[in-house]
């Protein structure tokens, strides 16, 4: 995998030539020949790379030396530079100094890049001596990035040959006398056991009175999975947070509920959930659906009724769904303009997926990146061989060499993520980007946030990655990728010491040294290994999902000289919170940190010298930012989930700079209106705790930030202002979480999404709601309805496609009794309600 590391050390030479010190005039300008000569070199070297992996998979010895040769190399030259370029920076700060500073370590650095050019040389000579030469993987007939766009929602899930199964299931699972009220879905990986699932609770759920769909995975925490089941089933956040397991158990007992548990591997995280979960034999009818590998696991929660085991397609159904994902987006939807001998080639490249619906999905998401020619499909076939081996597994190989160079590192970084994890594509892409797995020449940060865009669109039209959520405007929210692609990453990242797991760190005291990225599930072996490596000094990307409480503590003391990627995820089985110290480590070149979990305490002391900072995420917690924050000039987003309010430690004296685009949640004590004045790129703003005044700020503002696109407002205490955002043009997505009379100024015109919590929403409020011409999604949280029916029928709701309706007050019945209201709409989605609502027959028709 020499081509990972390789791409990595081009992107830091890039950032190096761009370093102020090497523009002309410096005394260090003459190292910037060497640094453009590391560039081109490793361009070739890495071209090379690809071309000769087709002779390493077919077990050319030589060429599988030559490239350990390369990797050995392109490691060494990261490690070069990863000590290099820390200097730089620092000697950016004296700039003054600049004719003495950084000169001995470059003529260090000068020295090192002879030695560097001296085996690149040696490599060459070794190449032509035993004549071991490239079999050309030519890529001429990929369609370029920005044409597969238009693949980009190629993962909509398609049960295809399971229509016996899907009956079956569903009798088996309303029957009144099912033993334990529990069906199983068990089989290999692959075979569509989640799609089927999830097709078959979204059919069922509104039946019952509450519903819930939590992923288990093979590293399950109770705590985050009853949690989660409880979020979804309605019971109040207060109840959440204090004797959770008691108040979910006592509300399910009076529910008829259906709860699908996917992927469950053992049966000790059902011995703990089974205690919060009644039984389901009752008169109530509530049920359970699992899925499972292990056919002895739903023999264990539901007995042998329960068990549905699947079995891969047939021939027919296996090319009926190759044949619906190659055709997805064709108006033609069917093989007649194709010759016979395509035909043939389509059959036999489906043959060898061994009838498991993951490997002919992906493998039908590297077809559609290729023209459709047999010259094309072929060269797909004869690089998979004439058996599946190890299940899919081959093709999942297959369709990670097929991918890019660029987009490989970028795939793997899936790995770090737990199974089954819901990554959101805000976290994912900013570490893409602090990482510099993602450069732009020009330096542009839009520039390079609309690449990682394409590149996570690429992967799903690829059909690596399944889309869990979608945004108001079509783009990604978050996403998931499956167990044995998450497996394959893993796999691959060892293999190029891209990254390590806690499964693989320990081994070798060479490699140890120089890992590059870890992740840890276990706080046992987290605290071994950096017991055995208090200073990690080849660091860049730290991930620790974690239930310890000195967790912070212990980062403190450790040398993370190089990380520029720090996750920390806490678990919810932790309710008593975790708090923060005032040190946070010797973490210089940071620019993404992410804190996640019930943590309390200050930012403080060691993060004002975090000077790289470009994105600071937190989770669920209670974390106060310093002043000094507003001084980082790279800081881009100050990103909070909606649970969190964000603190400041004191207002701002200076707040002008271009980068900041993100401000989620901010305290309306230190709200002041030059703020929307001086962040001149400032596009999404979240203020807790809003006051009349801050009402007053924004219905007044002169002139109305354009760049302002997302607007998020929770205020303490009802309002005696009226909200006026009419003249806000280019805001798209507003979210209002207050107590207060709503007219149509309070609305921005061209709203597309739409949140309203704990308001009183009468005849009134939809009525100027039916006004809004582009609102796409509505979503109600927990508003009262003080009529007995919310009658929607009418002119209005132009463009409305999701009605959400979540934990309402009083809301007996939604009519709508004609065509005309609503004509686009397509959802209507009734979640955490307490008792029956009435729906009128169309509505029937939509609810999901």
């Amino acid at each position: 995998m020499a081509e990972i590391l390789l791409t990595a050390v081009i992107n830091k030479s890039i950032e190096i030539a761009g370093n102020l010190l090497f523009q002309e005039g410096s005394r260090l300008n003459f190292l910037k020949e060497d640094i453009d000569w590391l560039q081109r070199v490793l361009r070739h070297i890495r071209s090379y790379v690809d071309d000769a992996k087709a002779k390493e998979v077919g077990g050319d010895s030589k060429v599988k030396n030559l490239l350990k040769d390369i990797q050995e190399l392109a490691g060494d030259v990261e490690d070069l530079l990863d000590d290099f370029l820390p200097k730089i920076q620092q000697s950016n700060k004296f700039i003054c100094f600049l004719k003495t500073a950084c000169i001995p370590c470059a003529n260090e650095f000068a020295m090192e890049i002879e030695k560097i050019r001296r085996r690149v040389a040696d490599i060459d000579r070794l190449r032509t001596t035993f004549n071991i030469t490239d079999t050309s993987n030519n890529n001429n007939d990929c369609i370029p990035m920005e044409q597969r766009r238009k693949f980009l929602r190629a993962d909509e899930t398609e049960v295809i040959g399971l229509d016996d199964a899907f009956n079956t299931l569903q009798a088996k699972l309303l029957d009144q006398d099912l033993p334990y009220g529990v069906v199983s879905i068990v089989g290999m990986p692959g075979l569509g056991k989640t799609t089927l699932a999830k097709k078959l609770y979204r059919h069922v759920r509104h039946q019952f009175e509450s519903s819930g769909l939590v992923y288990v995975s093979q590293q399950p925490r109770a705590g985050e999975i009853l949690h989660d089941i409880a979020k979804q089933v309605g019971l109040p956040e207060e109840e959440r947070k204090e004797n959770l397991e008691n108040n979910l158990r006592s509300l399910l007992k009076i529910k008829r509920y259906v709860i699908l548990l996917d992927d469950i591997w053992d049966v000790e995280i059902w011995d703990h959930l089974k205690l919060v979960l009644p039984e389901r034999d009752s008169k109530i009818g509530s049920r359970i659906i699992i899925t499972s590998r292990n056919s002895n696991v739903g023999r264990y929660i539901g007995g042998d009724f329960s068990i549905h085991v699947l079995q891969p397609l047939d021939s027919e159904n296996s090319f009926e769904l190759f044949t619906k994902k190659i055709f997805t987006f064709d108006n033609n939807n069917n093989w007649d303009s194709a010759s016979p001998d395509w035909v043939d080639i389509g059959r036999s490249i489906v043959g060898r997926c061994g009838g498991i619906p993951l490997a002919i999905v992906v493998t039908a998401g590297i077809l559609r990146a290729r023209e459709r020619t047999e010259r094309a499909w072929n060269r797909v076939l004869d690089s998979m061989g004439h058996k599946v081996q190890d299940g899919c597994a081959k093709v999942l190989a297959l369709s990670y060499n097929d991918l890019p160079i660029a987009l490989r590192p970028c795939f793997l970084y899936f790995g770090l993520y737990p199974e089954d994890h819901e990554i959101h594509a805000f976290d994912l892409t900013n570490m893409w980007i602090a990482e510099k797995l993602i450069v732009v020449n020009s330096g542009n940060m839009r520039e390079a946030e609309d690449l990682v865009e394409d590149v996570l669109n690429d992967l799903v039209s690829r059909n690596l990655i399944q889309v869990a959520k979608w945004k108001y405007n079509g783009r990604i929210s978050s996403c998931r990728i499956h167990d044995m692609l998450h497996s394959l990453c893993v796999d691959l990242a060892e293999e190029s010491n891209f990254f390590h797991t806690e499964y693989n760190a320990f081994g070798d005291l060479r490699n140890v040294a120089r890992v590059r990225r870890i992740t840890f599930y276990s706080d046992n072996v987290m605290n071994e290994f950096f017991r055995s490596n208090p200073n990690p000094k080849k660091l860049l990307a730290l991930f620790c999902f974690t239930k310890d409480r000195c967790i912070f503590a212990q980062l403190a003391h450790l040398d993370f000289k190089l990380l520029q990627v720090l996750v920390v995820v806490m678990s919810q089985d932790g309710y008593g919170g975790f708090t923060m110290g005032n040190k946070f480590g010797k973490m210089s070149c940071l620019r993404y940190l992410r804190l996640e979990g019930v943590i309390r305490g200050k930012l403080l002391n060691n993060i004002v010298k975090l000077k790289c900072l470009e994105t600071i995420g937190i989770g669920v917690g209670d974390i106060e930012l310093p002043c000094s924050v507003w001084d980082f000039k790279q800081l881009r987003h100050v990103h909070c989930r909606e649970e969190l309010k964000g603190f400041f430690s004191n207002k701002p004296k200076h707040v002008a700079h271009d980068n900041l685009q993100t401000l989620m949640w901010m305290d309306d004590n230190f709200f002041e209106a030059r703020l929307l004045h001086q962040l001149i790129n400032l596009r999404k703003l979240g203020i807790s705790s809003a006051s009349n005044s801050t009402i007053k700020i924004l219905s007044g503002l002169s002139p109305v930030p354009k760049t302002l696109e997302v607007l998020k407002l929770k205020f303490c205490n009802e309002s005696s202002e009226q909200i006026n955002l009419s003249s806000y043009l280019n805001i798209v997505k507003l979210h209002l979480n207050a107590a207060m009379r709503l007219t149509c100024e309070a609305f921005p015109p061209n709203l597309v999404k739409l949140t309203l919590v704990y308001l009183t929403v009468d005849d009134h409020v939809v009525a100027e709601l039916k006004k809004l011409p582009k609102l796409r999604i509505l979503k109600m949280v927990g508003c009262e309805h003080k009529k007995e029916e919310m009658d929607l029928s009418g002119d209005g709701f132009p463009q409305l496609e999701v009605l959400h309706i979540q934990n309402p007050l009083w809301l007996p019945e939604i009519t709508c009794t004609d065509d005309v209201s609503m004509p686009k709409l397509k959802k209507l989605l009734l979640t955490g309600v307490y008792s029956q609502i009435r729906l009128s027959e169309r509505l029937v028709k939509l609810r999901v």
